[in-house]
């Protein structure tokens, strides 16, 4: 076993990431990054830190996980959630409060979301409860905080903020009023026993999850999941999720963009004609290309760790346009290594996850092209190649309801960025 496989292997059990849905070079990336924090000096005694300590067991947990989030994030989950928990309000006679559940809940911005969605469309605070729950302390401490940056508030409708949080410092405070209706406490999904004591939600957010897990681990999630979830209830899922869903058996409520599933759902639509992708300039890969100079491995057999200084954005644009030229060229394993080395010294990007799953295509690897994709659009979920790409692979595997949906999402991203050339 090389050292790089048991760290793999510690993720895979403790938090169930599969680590060809992320690319070894980011795990990697963070194990360097904690054992120079450790100032541990070979891969052996990195180890040996780990194993010895929960604090940087879960340290190495948080260098990995990327909390990818903002206030509002899909909007039109939150608009079709109010819409049906008045519907579920008045089945239930107003007899109890609506149960939501939003997990990962990452550093607040989604619970919070279905909180002030909620109560500016005329819900009392004694007809809802939110409850947020993540795998990292963390993240849940910064929850709490309920201190926000900029970065927080994206899109072109921020208005809420000004009815929800006030200006502190350099950044935003959230209400009290919002702050009540939300619970926050640390769990994991692998957990079967996960909130075992407590009754089932109307409604459960969990978004860009399980497409971190391979199908095993997607399954065990989903049965802890339909737990969770009352019978009548409906999972909003992320964009690349709905196929899962639907091989799982849950099925798309019907309203676009909301990525809301349920077990009572409308009928799938009939079969699509066969769908042709737009071609790519990315030509076969040249079955004998000259082997990649092997690259030395963060801990293989090294006395000391590098801590090599951080490329600059100028440099990460070079990596990207690289890459993009050695895939273009049909050299595909010098552009998979490419991306790669990208993915080691910057934060990753949507393009990156792409190249990934369209070299993974080209080479028949259709599982490992899936994960890819579905990368690309948890950073970007408008990626209109990755969504034509992802849509191309479902359609050869007969899902057709998923190639559907798919190919309508990259037609409203090609529509909307026609209009912003236009403006």
């Amino acid at each position: 076993m090389s050292s790089d496989q048991r760290f793999f292997d510690f993720l895979k059990e403790r938090i169930g990431l599969d680590v060809t849905s992320v690319g070894p070079a980011i795990i990697e990336r963070a194990v360097r990054q904690r054992s120079a924090a450790s100032q541990a000096q070979t891969a052996d005694e990195y180890w040996c830190t780990l194993q010895c300590s929960s604090d940087e067991q879960q340290a190495l947990i948080e260098a990995v996980i990327v909390p990818e989030t903002w206030f509002f994030r899909y909007p039109e989950s939150f608009t079709t959630l109010a819409k049906l928990a008045t519907r579920r309000l008045a089945e239930l006679n107003n007899m109890r409060a609506l149960r939501i559940l939003s997990l990962p809940c990452s550093t607040g911005e989604e619970p919070y979301s279905i909180a002030m969605a909620l109560l500016d469309a005329g819900f009392k605070p004694h007809q809802f409860k939110v409850d947020g729950m993540d795998v990292s302390p963390l993240s849940v401490e910064k929850a709490r905080r309920a201190l926000y940056g900029k970065n927080s508030f994206r899109g072109q409708d921020i208005a809420f903020r000004d009815r929800h949080f006030s200006a502190e410092n350099d950044g935003y405070r959230l209400s009290a009023p919002v702050l009540e209706q939300v619970r926050l406490q640390v769990g994991n999904l692998l957990d079967p026993t996960l909130l075992a004591s407590e009754p089932p939600f109307d409604f459960v957010f969990c978004r860009n999850l399980l497409i971190y897990f391979d199908l095993p681990t997607q399954k065990q999630v989903f049965e802890v999941l339909k737990r969770l979830t009352h019978v009548d209830g409906v999972l909003f899922i992320g964009p690349a999720e709905g196929s899962l869903l639907g091989r799982l058996g849950m099925r798309s409520i019907g309203i676009p963009q909301s990525f809301a599933f349920s077990r009572h759902g409308a009928p799938e639509p009939e079969p699509l004609p066969a769908f042709v992708p737009t071609p790519l300039p990315v030509p076969q890969p040249v079955r004998r290309v000259a082997p990649v100079p092997t690259q030395r491995r963060p801990f293989a057999s090294v006395k000391q760790v590098s801590h090599p200084v951080a490329p600059s954005t100028s440099d990460a644009a070079a990596l990207l346009a690289n890459v993009a030229a050695l895939a273009n060229e049909g050299k595909s394993a010098e552009a998979r290594a490419a991306c790669d080395n990208y993915l080691r010294h910057h934060e990753p990007v949507a393009q990156v996850f792409y190249w990934l799953g369209l070299l993974s295509d080209v080479a028949g690897s259709v599982l490992e092209a899936q994960g890819f994709y579905r990368k690309a659009l948890y950073l970007d979920p408008q990626h209109a190649d990755a969504l034509m790409h992802l849509a191309a692979l479902l359609q050869s595997q007969g899902d057709t309801a998923g190639a559907r949906r798919l190919q309508d999402r990259a037609a409203r991203s090609e529509r909307s960025a026609d209009s912003e050339r236009k403006r």
